[in-house]
């Protein structure tokens, strides 16, 4: 199997291990109203980056330096990781096991996939784009954002017509039917048990007093 051909399978993969991983989630949550809006806000901003991220790309055929592109070079990833996050909050499971799912989440997302596109991507980007990449890559870090934005950054404007061909408005759509839904779940859940007081014991009747 070719590289291409070997990218495009685990990019499958990927893609359905990750939908997966979401219905069973979503599917056994057990959420309630304040965990869905602090997760939904977290998810929100998570995707707002990718929004914004998505109206500035165009893959391969040029170097995006504007938009987000000006402080991390993958605010894509950055957005996902953010999704994730606040998925696993509105997701409350028994045992804690959303927090768990979470840590094993960043784990491989840290320790596995950033390290392996940072191995291949920046010398495919090289080979393209040469010297213009280089003094990017050497400026802009590769997730959490530097605040001061790249130098040499394009004036590139938003575009919906980039946004709707790297099809961020179905994650929109996404997120927002399953905020819905834990919502909807959250409220129909029956309330936690409450802790009964231990009775006061009955005070002792006087004895009586001889006469």
């Amino acid at each position: 199997m070719s590289e291409s051909g070997y990218n495009k399978a685990l990019g499958a993969v990927r893609l359905t291990a990750t939908f997966g991983f979401i219905a069973v989630l979503v599917a056994f949550s057990r959420p309630r109203p304040v965990e869905v809006t602090v997760g939904f806000i977290i998810a929100a901003m998570g995707e707002g980056i990718r929004f914004w991220a998505a109206g500035h790309l165009l893959k391969t055929k040029e170097l995006i330096t504007s938009g987000p592109y000006r402080y991390t070079r993958n605010p894509l990833y950055l957005g996902r990781l953010l999704i994730l996050t606040g998925l696993c909050i509105m997701c409350r499971l028994p045992y804690y096991a959303n927090w768990i799912l979470l840590v094993v989440g960043y784990l491989i997302f840290l320790g596995y996939y950033m390290p392996r596109k940072e191995r291949i991507e920046p010398a495919r980007l090289r080979s393209v784009h040469g010297e213009d990449y280089e003094r990017y890559f050497k400026a802009v870090p590769a997730l959490i954002p530097n605040f001061r934005p790249y130098a040499h950054a394009s004036n590139l404007g938003w575009s919906s017509d980039r946004m709707f061909r790297n099809r961020e408005a179905w994650m929109v759509i996404g997120i927002l039917a399953i905020t819905v839904f834990l919502l909807r779940r959250s409220h129909q859940m029956p309330p936690r048990p409450e802790v009964t007081p231990l009775a006061t014991p009955p005070a002792a009747a006087p004895a009586p007093s001889g006469s």
